[in-house]
């Protein structure tokens, strides 16, 4: 989903940025597969969900916020093959194709298999889509000044948590776009915003910044990626426990000191809140400080993904989709709940009587999925490498 990385620039490609977007994308997978396979109930309840439901969702927190990241670092870094007015129109027109794929070929063939648009979510490419149109514009300012934008956007956007959109009048669905969650448009064909744009937009503009750092020489580039990914770690804790301020469901006590635990882990990511970012874009850049420029071979698969993002992303929905279908004919002898979500309690699709499996069986067809889609992966990647198309910019 972001963008393709010094492509034909004859400088060397930033490896260890691949390999970080291919782990969180791996991971991703084993959300969506839990959303289709698993058992009902909130995982991120900690009074009711077991820790291991608890921390299969919660690990999956930090695929969005590296995805936002990394998509504003490869715009700083697509800067080297691309003059700022060039870099700034691709931004914006691959921004649209996104939000044209969230409303359309993702929507009716990826999360809900219907066309009947009775419910649209707007989620991640949608998201995605308005922070590169975002970006397209923020580009021709200085980076230090894009960077500032989005580390505001990011701490400052929890003041305005008190205002709701039912207070605006004719502006309501303008705030439930920008910082709200809800629907902006009812029933008959209701329209719900799950990703509110306006602290991924400034997580896309941080990310910029990055791409400065990483190319520094390795040794001061580590150094300051793992002081920033601890200091935001321990800025987490450090804001979390007292409650005061960075998200706005506070943590409490719960039945025992595990639970207390998950309570304290449990920040908001809809829309992310500050302390949510630090929690996930902390350990991200400490590990990032981890990774060498260039990708050991224990890890080459996890680096195909990472150059290839959104061709995965674009596949491993359909694929997971369709892996239900089957299960829930194989089971059931009929799968038309696949194919039906009128409401937002019945997506992305309807759960049948009796629905759901352990998490043993979650976790086994998520790695059946990740290894279909090496070869694909594999393949497209090779594409991209021998051919330098334009079209293949937007894949």
């Amino acid at each position: 989903m972001s963008l393709v990385l010094n492509r034909a620039t004859g400088r060397a490609r930033v490896e260890s940025i691949d390999v970080l977007r291919g782990l969180v994308m791996i991971l991703m997978a084993l959300d969506h597969v839990r959303d289709y396979f698993g058992a009902p109930g909130n995982p991120t309840d900690p009074a009711r969900a077991s820790a291991a439901l608890f921390f299969t969702r919660w690990v999956t927190h930090f695929c969005a916020p590296v995805f936002f990241l990394l998509t504003g670092t490869g715009a700083y870094l697509a800067r080297a093959r691309r003059p700022t007015s060039e870099l700034s129109r691709f931004l914006v027109t691959r921004g649209l194709w996104l939000i044209a794929l969230e409303l359309t070929l993702f929507r009716c063939l990826g999360y809900q298999f219907n066309v009947d648009y009775r419910l649209t979510m707007l989620v991640i490419l949608w998201a995605l889509g308005w922070s590169m149109i975002a970006l397209g514009a923020l580009v021709r300012l200085p980076v230090a000044a894009v960077t500032s934008i989005g580390v505001a956007l990011i701490a400052a956007h929890n003041l305005f948590d008190p205002i709701r959109a039912s207070s605006l009048g004719r502006l309501a669905p303008l705030w439930t776009v920008l910082h709200g969650q809800g629907f902006v448009v009812g029933p008959p064909h209701a329209v719900f915003v799950a990703y509110p744009l306006v602290p991924w937009i400034g997580v896309t503009a941080v990310g910029y910044g990055l791409g400065a750092i990483v190319e520094w020489p390795d040794a001061r580039r580590r150094r300051w990626l793992a002081r920033a990914g601890l200091a935001m770690t321990a800025a987490f804790v450090a804001l979390r426990l007292p409650n005061v301020y960075g998200d706005p469901s506070p943590w409490n006590a719960q039945a025992t000191l595990g639970k207390t635990g998950l309570s304290f882990l449990n920040a908001t990511k809809y829309p992310p809140s500050l302390l949510f970012l630090l929690m996930t874009l902390g350990p991200a850049l400490a590990l990032l400080a981890t990774l060498p420029r260039t990708t050991p071979r224990a890890l080459a698969p996890v680096l195909t993904f990472g150059r290839v993002p959104l061709f995965y992303f674009l596949l491993h929905m359909p694929l997971i989709h369709a892996a239900a279908v089957v299960a829930c004919r194989v089971r059931y002898g009929t799968a038309h709940w696949m194919f039906e979500s009128p409401t937002i309690a019945q997506y992305p699709f309807t759960q049948p009587p009796g629905w759901g499996y352990a998490l043993p069986v979650v976790y086994a067809i998520w790695i059946g999925v990740v290894i279909a889609l090496y070869p694909l992966c594999r393949w497209f990647a090779a594409v991209k490498q021998r051919n330098s198309a334009a079209w293949l910019s937007y894949l």
